[in-house]
Parts: structure tokens; C-alpha cells; sequence
């Protein structure tokens, strides 16, 4: 097929998440933030968080058929406003999110991007400002035939080094997080044939062919990835290295008025 487009990723890691507890984070410059949390810990607001949706997220709550998948959103959903609020220094039910051509959501006329992902036991809400980014988080806890998976989606070289690898099921959701981290960057979200996205390897350039990816994606991204605790994995993926990423395990507090991170004083 002609009229590909060259792409490099650069993957760092497994490193060990450290978690802060900083309710009053600024991000400053290149900076990623991450905020991490357990639905357990976060189960007992639910009511709370509902009270922070506008109507098309709770009329999307509403359509869930499962009482977990309802919670799970409510809870992902209503966290993001508190930590977008956080940042842009507002309410969190005063924050006006967009959405992309594929879904991915967006503030506009703000320099402040995020990205959401949840898992089956936990969620994280990953923020930067001038930089596109994509997280995404797995669990070790989740119920996954990974060989089969992994065959199917994972180039030759991916399966080999999950066959070999210590902890197969571990590797296994290191390489898929890190996929869907490149995909929710670029703003695709989801695309059937993951092989041709190679991250086993500190760096690789492949050949891209998909007419969406081409169209979103950038020339290349610089993708981390961390275990945090023992139990689960995230990874972020950005066209450029940040400065750094800081952990969170604290929901932020959220001053009505608060100057905006990275303003002056």
C-alpha cells in the first residue's frame, strides 16, 4: 500500500510510580500530571460526582446497562471536571468540554489537554498543558486470555518478548497500554490492526497506513510506562518528552477563582 507515513516511538520504562499527595499540584511547563485512584476508594461520592455532570454525561450514565459500568463512568467523568476545575482555576460544573471528530474531548480556547482512561478497579486522569496526550491503565486483576490477545494484535517481536518475559501477563499489558496511550494521543482512539504499532523496543520507526491515524497522528511520540503498586500499569504516551511526570493519589481541591496554573504569582 502507498501513501504511508513514517512514524517513530520511543518507549521508556517500566518505571515505578511515586504517589503524591499534593492537593494543590500546579503544572507548570512541560510538565505531566497523573492522578490515579481506585474505584474502591472512590465508590462512597458517587452521589457527589453525579451532582457534577451536565445532562448529555448523565443521559450517558443513564444508558449503561451495568450498575458497575454506570458507576465507573460517573465516577471517571465526575473526577475529571473536579481536576479540570483544579487547573483552569473554576467550578468543576462550570467546565465546558468539546469533543473530537472521534470522540476525544477537548476544552476549547484552553492550552490545558487531558486524557482519561479507566479500568476495570481504577481510573487516571492525565493533564498537560501545550502537548496532546493519551493514557491509558490496565490491571492485572482483569480476566485476559493475553496469549491469544496478544497474538492477534502484537507483532512477532512483541509475542516473542511477552512469551520470554518473567511476568507474560505483566509485559503483555505493558505493550497494550502503550498502544492505546499512542492511539488516544493522536486522537484516533481505537484502530483494528495494532501490529503495526511496535512499542517492545527504546525506539522503532514503522510505516503507517491507516487514513485516520495519518491524518491526527504526529511524527512521532515518546511513551512511559509505570507500575503503580502491584497491581496495575499506565502509560502515557506525548509527541515530545515531558519534563516530568508527577503521580497524584489525591483528588485536587478546587477554589472557585483560583489563578490558573502556570500564571503568574
Amino acid at each position: 500500500m502507498s501513501g504511508g507515513k513514517n512514524l517513530i516511538i520511543r518507549c521508556h520504562g517500566p518505571l515505578v510510580a511515586d504517589l503524591r499527595h499534593d492537593r494543590a499540584a500546579r503544572l507548570y511547563g512541560r510538565e505531566v500530571h497523573a492522578w490515579f485512584t481506585t474505584l474502591a476508594k472512590e465508590r462512597s461520592a458517587l452521589a457527589r460526582y453525579e451532582t457534577l455532570l451536565d445532562m448529555e454525561e448523565r443521559a450517558r450514565a443513564d444508558r449503561f446497562r451495568f450498575d458497575e459500568d454506570r458507576e465507573r463512568f460517573i465516577i471517571g467523568h465526575g473526577l475529571l471536571r473536579l481536576h479540570l476545575g483544579h487547573y483552569l482555576g473554576i467550578a468543576p460544573t462550570s467546565v465546558r468540554m468539546l469533543r473530537g471528530k472521534h470522540g476525544k474531548p477537548y476544552l476549547q480556547d484552553h492550552d490545558l489537554h487531558f486524557n482519561l482512561s479507566d479500568t476495570k478497579d481504577a481510573l487516571v486522569i492525565a493533564v498537560a498543558r501545550t502537548e496532546q496526550l493519551g493514557v491509558d491503565v490496565e490491571t492485572m486483576d482483569r480476566n485476559v486470555d493475553h496469549l491469544s490477545v496478544g497474538e492477534h494484535y502484537f507483532s512477532s517481536a512483541e509475542v516473542e518478548g511477552m512469551r520470554t518475559a518473567m511476568e507474560p501477563k505483566r509485559r503483555f499489558l505493558e505493550l497494550w497500554t502503550r498502544k492505546e496511550a499512542v492511539l488516544k494521543a493522536s486522537g484516533v482512539g481505537i484502530m483494528e490492526d495494532l501490529r503495526i504499532l511496535n512499542v517492545n523496543e527504546h525506539e522503532q520507526e514503522m510505516t503507517i497506513h491507516h487514513p485516520e491515524f495519518i491524518a491526527l497522528a504526529g511524527n512521532a511520540y515518546d511513551v512511559s510506562t509505570w507500575s503503580v503498586g502491584e497491581r496495575h500499569i499506565v502509560s502515557i504516551a506525548l509527541p515530545a518528552p515531558p519534563d516530568q511526570v508527577h503521580f497524584f493519589a489525591t483528588a485536587p481541591a478546587v477554589t472557585p477563582h483560583l489563578p490558573r496554573s502556570g500564571d503568574g504569582n
